[in-house]
Order: C-alpha cells, then structure tokens, then sequence
C-alpha cells in the first residue's frame, strides 16, 4: 500500500478526531486513519480505518442507511479483585467498565451524527492469544463484547475472533468492507509492548463506577 503524507486530505474530520494519525492511501485514492488501543473514529465520509490488534478487540458499526460508521478498538484490564465473568451477571464489574466505555463512545457518536440503531451493521475483529505464558485476556475480551451485543440487541454481521496471531486491520465505514491479515511472523515486539503499555494504563486509570446493562 503506498501512503503519502503531503497530500492534502479530502474528508472533513468530525469534532474530537483532529490529533488521530493520518495518512492518504495513493492506491485506493482514499484517507486512512490510524487508531491506537484505547480509541476511536467515526466518519461521514469515505475513508478507510486501520489498526492493528493482538488481545485487542475492534468493533466495526455503520448505519447502512445514512452514510456513518467507525471502529473501536479495546481491551478489558486485568482484574484479580472480581470475577472475570461478572458481566455475566448482567452487572458490568470495574474491568469490563473499559469495554461498555469503548461501546458507548462509538455506538453514541454514531447516533450523534445521524445514525439509527434500527439501520446498525457489526462485524468484530481481534482477541487472539499471541503469547503462550500470558492469560488468556483475548478470550475474557471475546466473551465480553458478545454478551455485550446480545444485551444490546445488536447482531453481528460476522467476526474473526481468537487464534494466536496478531491482525491488521482495515475498515471502509461506507460500504462495510472488512480486511483483516493475520501476522503469522512477527519481527519486533511492538504490537505485544503497546498492549502491555496500554493494559498498565488501565490497571490505574479511574473509573466512573459500576452500571447496569439494560
């Protein structure tokens, strides 16, 4: 893919998205946007959504009818103090508190800017195991986001969920088309530090509180 960094960008950015990465895709003559654990983007217009996922979870939704989508991308902390499966419960515990956070910041930006819930299309990446000694955070994460779903009435397209490898990814919010490359050889550890950085983050961060799924 041939990326270029001088090129004026076509797509006006909507409020909150101005400081995420950006660069123009010569081969596919569209804007693409770059999110990091913790993130997030949605767009009107015609441009592509990359990242790329280890134990992360993306979730991709576009209104089919009304021209606006994104994608997340999220992870559950770790949390020694409550069971891992205590969303189960219809209660979301301090852990999973992340990946509601993660939810409701995209599903509300997308009503914001037109979208109807009745109009939704999801499809889900990510949640692998890509190292044999950690526990398996990616399953605790796939086990969320399809209770998650369900509670909220929301079907899933498709999904390429679990495995060992990393994925990179890439999202057309206009049309819903979905690349994923699984990255069976990796040559430096960036993806596995960035989610280690990003797992200490939340292991610190305050939480709201506790909600109740409805």
């Amino acid at each position: 893919m041939l990326l270029a960094r001088d090129l004026t960008f076509k797509n006006e950015v909507l409020p909150g998205f101005e400081k995420i990465t950006r660069f123009h895709c010569i081969e596919n003559n569209l804007d693409i946007v770059k999110i990091l654990p913790g993130e997030f983007y949605v767009t009107c217009s015609n441009e592509i959504i990359a990242t790329v996922l280890g134990s992360c979870i993306s979730v991709c939704i576009r209104d089919v009818v009304n021209d606006v989508g994104g994608m997340n991308h999220f992870m559950l902390p770790k949390n020694k103090n409550t069971e891992d499966d205590a969303w189960k419960y219809n209660k979301i515990d301090k852990a999973a508190r992340y990946g509601a956070d993660a939810m409701e910041h995209l599903i509300n930006y997308i009503l914001k800017h037109g979208g109807k819930r009745s109009n939704f299309e999801v499809k889900l990446c990510g949640g692998g195991q890509i190292l044999e000694k950690m526990s398996d955070i990616g399953k605790k994460n796939i086990d969320f986001i399809h209770h998650y779903l369900q509670t909220e009435n929301l079907p899933i397209i498709c999904e390429d969920l679990g495995s060992v490898y990393p994925r990179k990814v890439r999202y057309f919010p206009m049309t819903g088309k979905l690349q994923i490359k699984k990255l069976k050889s990796l040559h430096n550890d960036t993806i596995i530090q960035r989610e280690n950085n990003y797992q200490k983050k939340l292991i610190v961060a305050p939480i709201a509180g506790e909600i109740e799924l409805f």
